[in-house]
């Protein structure tokens, strides 16, 4: 027989048989071994490798300066059953209109922060990346019909990704993001059941993350790119049928209709749109809002990955669907604005690049598959990470080393009365640490009540920066070794040095008299 049927059944019909206790605990049977199968398949496999490219990225821990006071939110929110309204953290804003528009995703961390210290920190850590990665797979199988293609693009493309996987909402964020294009593509392949499963998403989404209003553009854009059916060049428009537009419609209708369902009502729904046009001085001054910065690897590594697409597509002229190209372009430009945006181009292109790679990449061929092999395989990476997983010891190494845990520890001790200014960087841990801070990462806030804009310039040493700290009423300083104002503060007469390590310093102002 020829030997692509034998290993598969010829589809024919048969008698069907009696439906017996026999065959009902046959067929059980044969599902659970199906499903053990799949479980280590040669796509499993490769799917551990991935979680191992996740845990040897997150086992370093870099923790995010907002994590503490996202923390610090969901612990307020789970202990008093309110969400705040004002700013109840700084001296500079306090009582300042504020809302806690990341409150799902803060009582997250908050949760996970209860259950183990920075040791769960960091399981979570490598726990959500390791299910974003997997979805990011998954599109990229789905799309290309090729788990290896998929494979080998999610394991290029998410070396771009990683900088930005750190312990904030937005991680919740870049899943729902993934999950979104997963039930657009399985859409598109007339699979319609997940498509009811987006008005859940945004509705945990919105609750979670500012960047919900992404995944409306992209159902929206879905939706447009299949009102035309027309082929330009190596661009093909399909259009929807009668059925699937509604379908599509009643969708994104729902998915609008749950934006409001949050505690603070519409609030949360146009905050996206007071980030991008109320907020110059965050945006320009924070370091993920600026451009891509091609000077570094990373930035060298996205370039030379859409000028290698360009260059296939150009000798191959692979046929795209219209709204794979807009995505592309779109998710591109957005990573040339604003680096933090490479959150989109990974997404958008990884199931364009494992489509791409398919074509030289031979598919997976099941009756091939060596099941022992993929256990030891499988095997190996859960007991390297179990291993190299770092200690709870090491762990609050890497927070001292980066935040002013002893420095804290200093000021318990030596309490300094009046207002203390603070290194932006250390304000989220001093808010987690139940001290008034004169600025944190909310940039939004510090913005509004023109915070920010005095602490720019003094930041930046500019002229009058030492009357800002009058203005303010400045007792002490509580800054980073190598800030530029730590260097002009202590050679100043006005201000004497207490305290030092290799993370912090603490200045002190010094009576009039003195």
């Amino acid at each position: 027989m020829n030997r692509a049927f034998a290993e598969f059944p010829l589809d024919v019909d048969l008698p069907a048989k009696p439906a017996t206790p026999t065959n009902q605990a046959a067929r059980r049977s044969s599902k659970l071994v199906e499903g053990v199968k799949w479980a280590i398949s040669f796509p499993a496999m490769l799917g551990m490798f991935l979680i191992g490219r996740v845990f040897y990225e997150g086992r370093g821990f870099v923790v995010d300066a907002d994590v503490w006071w996202h923390i610090k939110v969901g612990q307020d929110i789970l202990r008093t059953h309110h969400w705040p309204t004002t700013d109840p953290y700084s001296f500079t804003a306090l009582g300042t209109p504020w809302i806690a528009y990341e409150w799902l995703g803060e009582i997250a961390l908050a949760l996970m922060y209860r259950v183990g210290g920075v040791v769960s920190l960091c399981v979570f850590l490598i726990g959500i990346g390791s299910i974003i990665i997997l979805a990011l797979y998954w599109l990229a199988t789905v799309r290309s019909g090729n788990s290896k293609a998929g494979f080998i693009s999610t394991l290029f493309l998410a070396s771009l990704a990683f900088a930005s996987f750190t312990l904030r909402p937005q991680m919740f964020g870049y899943l729902f993001l993934i999950l979104t294009l997963l039930v657009m593509e399985k859409f598109r392949q007339g699979v319609s059941w997940p498509l009811w499963t987006l008005p859940f998403i945004f509705l945990a989404w919105v609750n979670t993350h500012g960047s919900f209003i992404i995944g409306i553009g992209v159902v929206a854009l879905y939706l447009f790119a299949g009102l035309f059916s027309f082929e330009a060049g190596s661009v093909d428009a399909v259009g929807w049928t009668r059925k699937q537009r509604l379908q599509l419609e009643t969708a994104l209708l729902l998915c609008l209709a749950v934006l409001p369902i949050t505690p603070y009502g519409a609030q949360l729904a146009v905050y996206p749109f007071d980030m991008a046009f109320s907020q110059p001085l965050n945006v320009a001054n924070v370091n993920e809002w600026r451009p891509m910065p091609f000077e570094l690897i990373g930035g060298k590594i996205f370039l030379g990955l859409v000028v290698i697409f360009f260059l296939v597509q150009m000798f191959y002229s692979f046929r795209w669907r219209l709204e794979e190209v807009l995505l592309v372009a779109g998710g591109t430009a957005m990573a040339c604005l604003h680096v933090r945006f490479i959150l989109l181009f990974v997404p958008f292109c990884a199931p364009v690049f494992a489509a791409m790679l398919a074509r030289w990449v031979p598919p997976y061929m099941r009756y091939k598959d060596k099941y022992i092999a993929n256990v030891v395989l499988m095997a190996t990476v859960v007991v390297a990470m179990i291993h190299y997983f770092p200690s709870r010891a090491a762990l609050d190494k890497k927070v001292a080393e980066t935040y002013p845990v002893a420095a804290l520890e200093y000021l318990n001790a030596h309490p300094i009365p009046g207002r203390m200014l603070d290194y932006y960087g250390f304000g989220g841990y001093l808010v987690f640490a139940g001290k008034p801070v004169f600025i944190d990462g909310r940039g939004d806030l510090y913005e509004r009540s023109g915070v920010f804009g005095d602490y720019v310039h003094l930041n930046e040493f500019e002229p009058g920066s030492l009357g800002i700290l009058r203005n303010y009423g400045i007792d002490a300083c509580l800054l980073g070794t190598k800030q530029s104002l730590a260097a002009m503060l202590a050679v100043s007469p006005e201000w004497q040095r207490v305290y030092s390590d290799d993370t912090s310093v603490i200045f002190v102002r010094q009576p009039a008299n003195q």
